[in-house]
């Protein structure tokens, strides 16, 4: 089978990126929306037997562009594309994975029943909010993480006596990974509890970081509320905080509530798409990772190798 990209409109930047390391042009097609909102998809080649890749965010307009992604799946299927994998850097819907109070949908488990009923063939997404998503799916998914993108920029940065610290418990694992290739520095966590969506309260950190330089590790900054908490409470015992982040969301005022906070500097990816970088934030670009991962998907190899 040929190897096919093609780009949704959330993040054409990350899709052309991967195309040029790829050395291949995205495949064209037109994508328009009609005056009532709905959208229109016509891909303007031949992809009848090819392997395609269909990169899309499902980000902010989150319900655009993840209805965008499933005509644009629906539009290669009824093409007769040989394989469809949705390339998903930022999973949309990931936090509502379960049910929390009565009555509530579990709109993550949604989403893949209808990414598999669009004819997605297989799914490749980057640091899940939680890897139990992956049992959603009634067809393969890789998650593939940005950890080791972030663990070789921290050692470019040379920071002296670094603690890497989880924002909560549910991220302890993928921080103790980030930690161990930070030459096996050590793990802190903070003890956070949620009042509310998008509101939470700091009552103790669990680990010694007197004098360290703070590493916080998460997978999304939304509003950037609960992680500058987290930054004025590990200040007050700190030399320097730095934030890593996957997905940078920013929803509201997000990033000026970032550009004013004690954090010395904020590092996320280009999963979703920034206008520009500002005097905090610094965006690492996935697209040379996710360029060899497709690449291993297309000839049948091991994903997991990467990593090492």
């Amino acid at each position: 089978m040929n190897l096919k990209l093609i780009s949704g409109s959330s993040n054409i930047k990350l899709a052309s990126d991967i195309a040029s390391l790829l050395g291949m042009p995205l495949t064209k097609n037109i994508l328009k929306r009609f005056r009532d909102g709905e959208i229109y998809v016509q891909i303007s080649e031949n992809i009848r037997g090819d392997d395609v890749f269909v990169i899309q965010s499902v980000s902010n307009p989150v319900n655009d562009n993840l209805m965008e992604l499933l005509i644009i799946i629906d539009a290669l299927k009824r093409a007769s594309a040989g394989r469809i994998t949705a390339v998903i850097p930022y999973y949309g819907y990931a936090r509502q994975d379960r049910k929390s109070d009565p009555r509530e949908p579990i709109t993550a488990k949604l989403v893949a029943d209808l990414l598999s009923i669009a004819g997605a063939s297989r799914v490749l997404v980057v640091d899940l909010h939680v890897p139990q998503i992956q049992g959603f799916f009634n067809i393969p998914v890789d998650e593939v993480s940005a950890i080791p993108l972030f663990a070789e920029y921290i050692k470019d940065l040379s920071i002296n006596d670094p603690v890497v610290v989880a924002p909560d418990v549910g991220a302890t694992k993928k921080a103790r990974q980030l930690a161990k290739r930070l030459n096996n520095c050590p793990l802190a966590i903070i003890d956070k509890r949620r009042s509310a969506h998008n509101e939470s309260d700091i009552y103790n950190i669990v680990g010694d970081v007197e004098g360290k330089t703070a590493i916080i590790f998460d997978d999304i900054i939304d509003t950037g509320n609960s992680i500058v908490k987290a930054v004025e409470r590990l200040s007050q015992s700190t030399n320097e905080v730095y934030v890593l982040a996957t997905h940078g969301v920013f929803s509201g005022n997000a990033i000026d509530i970032l550009e004013s906070s004690a954090a010395k500097q904020i590092i996320i990816t280009d999963t979703i798409r920034l206008s520009q970088e500002t005097k905090k934030i610094k965006v690492l670009s996935m697209a040379k990772f996710l360029s060899h991962v497709i690449i291993n998907i297309h000839n049948d190899k091991s994903v997991s190798e990467l990593f090492n």
